[in-house]
C-alpha cells in the first residue's frame, strides 16, 4: 500500500466528472423494486425481458392460476415452483452473463391471452426480484404502488443530478481535491492487486496489471477506483461500455463509471478505469469485477479477488 503520485490523483480527480456513455448498458433496463407487465391479446411478437442473476430468487406473480409452465433449459435452474397463481425460480451458476432464456407460462382459465411467453436475460450485475403480470387492467392499489414508486425514481435521479452540477461546478485537478476536503492526513491509497486477482478463462482480454485505489473524503465520503491493463488478443477491436463489482453474498456495488469508453484494437494495451463513491467503511470484503462491451454481457472480462485499501 503507498501514498499515491500527483499524477495519479489528478487522474482520479478527473475520472470524478461524469460521463453519459459509461451508463449505455448494452443489456435491458432492470427495474430495482417490484415490476409491472401488462399482457394484451394483440402484444407484439417480442416478449418482455427481465433481468435474472444466478441463485437469486424471481417471483412472477399472475392475475390467474397457472396450468403449466415450460422453462428452456431447465435443467439449468436450481429451483422452479408453482403454486396457484405464482412461479418462483431461481437460476443456478450454469448460466452465464448474457445468457437469454424463454420462459412460457399458460393459464388455467381460458382467458385471452391463454399464455405468456418471457426472457430471462442474465444480467452482469442486476436482478429483478419481483415482477406482476396482468392480463386486465391494474387495480387502484397496484396503480398507486407504482406512481409512488416513479415518484421516488425520479426523487433520486433529480438530487443525484444536483449533486454531479455541484461537482462539476467546483474546482478540478489537485486544487479541487483540496478545496473539497479530499487531502488530508489520510491521504489516498492505492495497492497492486495483480497478483491476487485471477482471470476467467474463455474470453480475448487479459489483464497485465491490476491497481485499486480508495480516497477518504470529509463526513466519511468517499471513493474506489479499480484500474485494469487490459490487452486484447482478439482479431476484432472491442469496446467497453459498463461494468459490475459484485461482493461474495452476490451483492452489487451501484453507480460505477468506466474510462475511457475508447476501443482496444487487437494485439494493442489500454488501462480502464472503474470508479465509483464508497464510504470508508463500504467497499470492503472481496469482489468480482465484470467488464462487458458494446456486443453484450456474453463479451467481456471477469476477474476475481478484487480488493481495495
Amino acid at each position: 500500500m503507498f501514498a499515491l503520485s500527483s499524477t495519479a490523483l489528478l487522474g482520479l480527480a478527473l475520472l470524478a466528472s461524469p460521463t453519459d456513455a459509461a451508463e449505455q448498458v448494452p443489456l435491458p433496463t432492470c427495474e430495482a423494486g417490484t415490476r409491472y407487465i401488462e399482457l394484451y391479446a394483440d402484444a407484439p411478437s417480442n416478449p418482455p425481458e427481465v433481468c435474472i442473476r444466478p441463485e437469486l430468487t424471481l417471483n412472477l406473480l399472475f392475475d390467474a392460476t397457472l396450468a403449466r409452465v415450460v422453462v428452456e433449459g431447465r435443467e439449468r435452474f436450481r429451483r422452479v415452483k408453482v403454486v396457484d397463481d405464482t412461479l418462483m425460480l431461481v437460476a443456478s451458476e450454469a448460466l452465464h452473463d448474457g445468457e437469454r432464456v424463454r420462459v412460457t407460462v399458460y393459464f388455467e382459465d381460458g382467458a385471452t391471452p391463454s399464455s405468456a411467453t418471457f426472457v430471462l436475460v442474465v444480467h452482469p450485475s442486476q436482478a429483478e426480484r419481483q415482477v406482476e403480470v396482468s392480463r386486465h387492467e391494474r387495480t387502484v392499489a397496484s396503480l398507486r404502488q407504482g406512481e409512488q414508486q416513479a415518484r421516488a425514481e425520479v426523487q433520486q435521479c433529480r438530487e443525484e443530478k444536483a449533486r454531479l452540477q455541484a461537482e462539476c461546478s467546483r474546482q478540478v485537478g489537485l486544487t479541487g481535491l483540496i478545496e473539497n476536503g479530499w487531502l488530508d492526513e489520510k491521504d489516498i491509497v492505492a495497492k497492486v492487486i495483480t497478483l491476487n486477482v485471477t482471470q476467467r478463462p474463455g474470453n480475448s482480454l487479459v489483464a497485465r496489471k491490476v491497481i485499486s485505489y480508495r480516497a477518504v473524503g470529509p463526513k466519511g465520503r468517499g471513493r474506489v477506483a479499480v484500474k485494469v491493463e487490459l490487452r486484447n488478443t482478439g482479431t476484432v477491436p472491442w469496446t467497453p461500455t459498463a461494468a459490475a463489482l459484485v461482493g461474495s453474498k452476490r451483492e452489487a456495488l451501484t453507480g460505477l463509471t468506466v474510462w475511457p469508453l475508447e476501443p482496444i484494437p487487437p494485439g494493442r494495451f489500454q488501462s480502464i478505469t472503474v470508479e465509483m463513491n464508497a464510504a470508508e467503511s463500504e467497499a470492503r470484503g472481496t469482489y468480482t469485477l465484470k467488464l462487458w462491451g458494446e456486443q453484450g454481457g456474453a463479451e467481456g472480462m471477469t476477474l476475481d479477488g478484487v480488493t481495495f485499501p
